[in-house]
């Protein structure tokens, strides 16, 4: 989970409680108190944010008691627990997995009580919504939205006399002059990180490709566009020497290879932002959108969760009322965003200052502009984990080409796509 602020989580829940008028259960009926049972994996840190959250929500009326139980392997529970029909009412529900469990009747429908609030989708990030849907069903709001753009490190920008890069172009040439090595050839500096196979769908994207057909039933990355990515990784790796696979890796808090100045750019999200302002004590920092592809192209990835309704619950109509304070309410979604570092998915919220004025949040939101989702069919997440990341990781460790890895991928991502196609 992310760093917390943790000075804000002492004045929320007042500030929460203002905010309140989102609910519609306002005085507890003699027989007490609904109760919703809110099920997540996010512990330690995370768990004291998600409390603030709940915390006021109960304070702020008398009809709803909520509570949250974290859950290890969270989904996996979820599922057992649904066919068993004693499932929770609402979980922190990561998005890119929405269009391969919605389609088991595992999650509820909120199309109903969107119409019924008359609450406008377009509050909310569109691709967030989108990843929460399959068909003309809405199955649960946006918590939380990122998306990978690029860490700098600003002292060993100045020093090789290179900006940060808005080209691949420039960035190849930037990570060249920021490289480092002793004199027996040992790197000492890293120019640019590639260390995260999973950002292939966004390099994709930045070289005007795509992951599967329109229709959804094939992949589309054994392409032109494909074979840019891998190529230029290739020369990144093995012409300019600028990484090395598994350098840093496992170094983390004030090791982190970028906290001690061992990399000098590389994608990460959000989520570090406040680690390495505490960790990183001697770290000066910048972050810039990801650089666009060699026909101009732009392209990044929009991850986060969400929070849905189960089908199994009893108490749906009290687990919306949570979700609907929480998250369609403004002040809320933007109290939870500074409580927990997050960008949250409603965008009045983002559009606040606290976003748009920050140095760090304002290159992430910048991003978010044109960000879209992973493709929302049944067997992407499968083919994705089983069939292309496992070859690229080849690929990267030098075991095979990267024609052999994207026809690799490509026949194994067809038939996992198949496999799990809708009937």
């Amino acid at each position: 989970m992310k760093i917390n602020r943790t000075k804000a989580l002492v004045s929320v829940t007042a500030a929460l409680v203002l905010a309140a008028g989102a609910t519609r259960f306002v005085s507890a009926q003699a027989s007490g108190p609904t109760d919703v049972v809110f099920w997540g994996s996010w512990s330690g840190e995370g768990e004291q944010q998600i409390l603030t959250m709940v915390n006021a929500f109960n304070a702020s009326q008398n009809k709803i008691r909520v509570k949250y139980v974290v859950q290890q392997d969270a989904v996996t529970k979820f599922l057992t627990a649904s066919a068993a029909g004693n499932a929770p009412d609402v979980m922190i529900w990561d998005r890119f997995e929405t269009a391969l469990y919605a389609p088991k009747n595992v999650l509820a429908p909120i199309n109903s009580y969107l119409t019924r609030d008359k609450i406008d989708p377009k509050r909310f990030y569109s691709e967030a919504l989108r990843e929460l849907s399959v068909g003309n069903n809405i199955y649960g709001l946006p918590l939380t939205v990122d998306a990978r753009a690029v860490f700098y490190n600003k002292k060993l920008l100045k020093a090789a006399g290179v900006q940060p890069p808005k080209t691949w172009a420039e960035l190849r040439a930037a990570a060249i002059k920021l490289t480092k090595r002793d004199a027996n050839g040992k790197l000492l500096v890293s120019g640019f990180a590639l260390d995260d196979v999973g950002l292939f769908s966004m390099w994709l994207k930045q070289a005007g490709g795509s992951m599967l057909t329109p229709d959804g039933k094939k992949t589309a990355f054994n392409s032109p566009a494909g074979l840019q990515v891998l190529e230029f990784w290739d020369t990144l790796l093995n012409k300019d020497k600028v990484y090395e696979t598994g350098f840093g890796r496992g170094e983390g808090n004030a090791q982190d290879p970028f906290v001690t100045g061992k990399i000098a750019m590389g994608y990460n999200g959000p989520w570090n932002i406040n680690a390495y302002k505490k960790y990183g004590k001697e770290l000066d920092f910048g972050i810039v959108p990801p650089p666009a592809g060699p026909t101009g192209a732009r392209g990044a990835v929009m991850g986060g969760f969400g929070l849905a309704l189960t089908q199994a619950s009893k108490n749906k109509d009290a687990g919306w009322e949570f979700m609907k304070w929480w998250l369609n309410n403004s002040a809320n979604a933007l109290t939870w965003g500074k409580t927990s570092n997050n960008i949250p998915g409603n965008l009045i919220a983002v559009n606040n200052a606290y976003f748009q004025k920050d140095a760090f949040w304002k290159p992430i939101t910048d991003t978010l502009k044109f960000a879209t989702i992973r493709p929302a069919v049944a067997g992407y997440p499968p083919m994705e984990g089983q069939a292309l990341i496992p070859n690229i990781q080849l690929f990267l460790e030098g075991k095979q080409d990267a024609k052999t890895t994207l026809q690799k991928a490509q026949i194994a991502g067809d038939r996992i796509l198949e496999d799990n196609a809708s009937n």
